[in-house]
């Protein structure tokens, strides 16, 4: 694994929380940012693939802050990037300005739909849909009748080269100086945009009323509905997209099934993953 400069962490103090970890500045070194991930996933695995993951989506010319080096902080692994001053997430604006919430679901259908219409490198990044193939044959807590449901609207997928985030969220938008940047990048990958959709729909919709969701995020399950409207409406150019709010649900309950093994979740999350996609397809699918 090679050798990896010892950060200590007393010396950095934190400035934001996600869902995956914290991130951290220090006045001596102001041109960076380190972030350490929680526990399970700050392993060498996990940190070196959204490393070389920053890295390699940097030369499909996706702007992103720069990854600069990977580094420990006592046994976990971490990474300094660049530090980008005075950022706001989309997420965060809405927050501070509820009346641009409108406006930022706007900003993240324009960059979506950019995203979307680049061209993945297919022999660097993974395919979602066999992803999620390979997940459905290893979640747990999923009855044989639900398993050949989702089984079989995964079938219907097409294949796609085009880019995906893996975790479209409007956290994961930082705007600065009249720029915006994607972050958090590891799951990042090719497919049917609806996987990053149904994402989004799960966030906005099915997990709004959790205040843990609304401490993440910033934002009242009022503001996470409205945004989920304002996006919907505006990717697909009609008043009340109810096919592709839909069509929304049933990737929602994909992601869950991705995530279930992605993430490795303990026990009571494993319950959780598990009562939301007996949700979902009973909402979405019958």
């Amino acid at each position: 694994m090679g050798e990896y400069r010892n950060i200590d962490i007393n010396a950095w103090t934190k400035v934001g929380e996600g869902g995956n970890g914290s991130v951290y500045e220090n006045p001596s070194e102001p041109d960076v940012i380190l972030k350490v991930n929680r526990a399970g996933i700050n392993t060498f695995e996990f940190v070196s693939n959204e490393f070389n993951v920053s890295r390699e989506v940097e030369e499909l010319g996706i702007r992103i802050p720069k990854m600069y080096e990977m580094v420990k902080v006592g046994d976990a692994y971490a990474t300094l990037s660049q530090r980008i001053r005075n950022k706001k997430s989309l997420s965060r604006i809405c927050h501070d300005e509820p009346d641009r919430t409108e406006e930022m679901a706007q900003v993240m259908c324009k960059m979506g739909k950019e995203l979307f219409g680049t061209p993945c490198n297919t022999e660097v990044f993974p395919s979602r849909k066999e992803q999620l193939l390979r997940a459905i044959n290893l979640v747990k807590f999923i009855g044989p009748k639900n398993r050949r449901i989702i089984a079989e609207f995964a079938g219907t997928i097409q294949e796609a080269d085009t880019c995906i985030h893996g975790d479209f969220n409007p956290g994961n938008i930082i705007f600065s100086e009249g720029n915006y940047y994607w972050i958090d990048l590891d799951r990042f990958g090719h497919g049917d945009p609806m996987f990053d959709i149904g994402h989004l729909f799960l966030i906005c919709n099915s997990y709004s009323s959790m205040k843990q969701v609304q401490d993440i995020f910033h934002m009242s399950q009022e503001q996470l509905h409205r945004f989920w409207k304002a996006f919907a409406k505006t990717y697909t150019g009609e008043e009340n997209p109810e096919e592709f709010n839909r069509l929304a649900g049933k990737f929602a309950c994909l992601d869950l099934v991705v995530r279930y093994v992605l993430q490795k979740p303990s026990l009571p999350e494993s319950l959780f993953f598990a009562f939301h996609i007996r949700r979902h397809v009973k909402t979405y699918y019958l």
